[in-house]
């Protein structure tokens, strides 16, 4: 926030306003279910249990085990405790994170309000997913309809990115809540959206009635969330509840007048003369009577605050640069920048003031103002019907068949990957290799690439993965010769005497890697495991030197949890050793993170699962 926005509410308002504000959006706003004990939930039956973490086994059916501590919740049914879990608290519209955990094999379900269920499913390598999937809205189920269309209505997730059984998968669910007048219900239930795992899976599904298995066919403003006990193990974390029950701010009293002009600049509008004074029930840049181009309107009007705390705006602005006040402290300056920006506000009726100005010909108007705060969702305090500046239509490849992309690749927000090969196919598992490297970058599981950063407008040569991606450390060289097991990696090709040799297509137009490194040839070859499980990758050695290591993995967290099977930083994905002669694996700790490396002769196997 401006310094001059938070120096004036300093001088206006007590410290009891800040202890308010922090105590309203701690606790009323947002809340993090307590999984020190089982008290945030009711009657819970005994197949549900605190943990310190879990694990599950990914050969076997229904296998699923806890270590003693806080902070997971764990459901282990049985025939005598199955029992589904309920919250003391009741919501109606709502935003819900969390990670999850599946068993394979497992089936479990989270259903809002008691009634409507997103699924969980282990779908490990499902290729194309169904309502009884990971993240699928489960069907409707009435028996009074014909034979045959008694169950309908059920929702497929828009493509399969969950995860292996024992990794965490992270969901983000937003719900609204069906709405009644005097006790009619007027408005369906809606799955705002779904994210699962960073992708976005759901979008406005309207939710005709209850799905199989509600608590009540009975649909009412609020009732309390409801987790799915007997049927399968899963386990949970990190359940943050946003509560949306608070109403929008409105702007009324709405006053508009006009100049004609082009005002690059804000001017000072006490010299200028109108020629546009009206009332206005919204702020729009759809008025009668206004000029072709050149002009700039100003409206005052009354923005009205039901919660004080902190509001964050965003601006879809076009054909000229806007000013936005509110109680006399500048939200935006006179920019044609828009975006975001975000606001202290006291309870109450405060004057807002817009001035915008109209100049560029070849822009239609926009202004758009969106605003969300404390107990409330994003919403459009400006008129609605305007329609927000189109984006140009996105380049995404959709590797219907094996497909090969060279571009850059942003692999965090400060490392870029400048000769990054993509390589995509029909099953949905995908990977970026670092030529630079001989690494591994990432691999995701979903749809293939969106490639409009390299082609729409001038580019900046860089495209983004569509579906949910693990990524496998920084670009670091994959081999370096270690003079022992304790001697520090080398991060990069100084004195390595490394030469990429790009790669060479098969028949199936899959690559394989070449390089030379320390005199060695390396042939690097990334194959897909059956039933999308993963890939596998063979790594081949000419001319080999001596003490010679590969770098499998770097992260906080390495366990063996099975001879040669390793699991990977917190339950991020799983190195299993398939080949690999003699040499043995070793987890080391170097500048504070567990490395797993292994010595390399003549071959290597070893597939990554995820």
């Amino acid at each position: 926030m401006a310094s001059y926005q938070l120096k004036n509410l300093l001088a206006t308002k007590p410290i009891s306003f800040f202890l308010a504000l922090i105590c309203f959006q701690t606790i009323s706003a947002q809340t993090k279910i307590d999984l020190t004990s089982l008290n945030d939930f009711k009657n819970a039956g005994a197949n549900w249990h605190i943990a310190g973490d879990a694990y599950a086994d990914i050969a076997k059916n229904h296998v699923l085990k806890y270590t003693p501590g806080v902070g997971v919740l764990v459901n282990l049914p049985d025939s005598t405790a199955h029992k589904d879990l309920f919250t003391n608290f009741k919501h109606g519209d709502v935003d819900i994170e969390l990670d999850c955990m599946m068993a394979k094999g497992s089936n479990s379900g989270i259903y809002l309000q008691g009634r409507y269920e997103l699924q969980l499913l282990d779908s490990w390598g499902v290729l194309n997913p169904r309502s009884v999937d990971m993240g699928g809205l489960y069907e409707r189920n009435d028996s009074k309809r014909p034979e045959g269309l008694r169950i309908f209505d059920g929702r497929a997730p828009r493509q399969n990115v969950s995860k292996a059984p024992g990794l965490w998968q992270h969901f983000k669910i937003s719900f609204q809540a069906p709405r009644f007048v005097n006790g009619v219900k007027t408005e369906n239930a809606k799955l705002v959206k779904v994210e699962l795992n960073g992708v976005l899976i759901q979008e406005n599904i309207e939710l005709s009635g209850t799905t199989a298995g509600a608590i009540s066919k009975i649909e009412v403003p609020e009732d309390a969330l409801r987790i799915q006990g007997d049927h399968g193990q899963v386990a949970f974390r990190n359940i943050v509840i946003s509560h949306y029950n608070k109403p929008v701010p409105t702007i009324t009293d709405i006053n508009i007048t006009g100049y004609i002009g082009k005002f690059e600049t804000e001017p000072n509008l006490l010299t200028l003369k109108p020629f546009l004074q009206k009332t206005n029930p919204i702020i729009s840049v759809s008025l009668e009577g206004l000029p072709k181009n050149s002009y700039l309107l100003q409206y005052k009007g009354i923005l009205n605050i039901q919660e004080e705390g902190e509001y964050n705006f965003n601006l879809n602005l076009r054909g000229g640069p806007l000013k936005v006040l509110i109680n006399h402290s500048i939200l935006y300056p006179f920019s044609k920048d828009g975006g975001k920006a975000k606001m202290l506000l006291p309870k109450g009726p405060l004057p807002i003031e817009f001035i915008y100005s109209k100049y560029m010909a070849s822009q239609q108007p926009v202004l758009i103002l969106k605003v969300n705060g404390p107990g409330f969702r994003e919403t459009t305090i400006s008129d609605p019907r305007t329609n927000p500046i189109v984006s140009k239509d996105p380049v995404l490849m959709l590797a219907k068949e094996n497909m090969v992309l060279r571009s850059f690749m942003d692999v965090s927000a400060t490392k870029r990957i400048v000769h990054a090969v993509n390589v995509g196919s029909p099953e949905k598992i995908n990977y970026t290799y670092d030529l630079d490297n001989g690494m591994i970058a990432q691999v995701w599981r979903g749809d293939f690439l969106d490639a409009s950063p390299m082609w729409i407008d001038r580019g900046d040569g860089s495209s983004k993965p569509l579906g949910a991606i693990t990524l496998l450390g920084n670009p670091t060289l994959a081999i370096n010769k270690l003079s022992n097991t304790n001697s520090a990696w080398n991060p990069d090709t100084t004195n390595t005497n490394f030469k990429t040799k790009g790669y060479v297509l098969d028949d199936q137009d899959l690559p394989s890697f070449k390089y030379s490194i320390y005199g060695t040839s390396v042939t690097d070859v990334c194959r897909l495991l059956e039933n999308r499980q993963g890939i596998q990758r063979t790594i081949s050695l000419k001319n080999t030197t001596d003490n010679l290591y590969m770098q499998l993995a770097v992260a906080d967290k390495i366990e063996e949890i099975s001879t040669g099977l390793y699991l990977i930083g917190d339950h991020a994905y799983y190195l299993k050793i398939d080949n690999a002669g003699s040499a043995k694996a070793i987890v080391r700790e170097q500048k504070g993170q567990k490395e797993l490396l292994i010595p390399i002769q003549n071959q290597l196997i070893y597939s990554i699962l995820f």
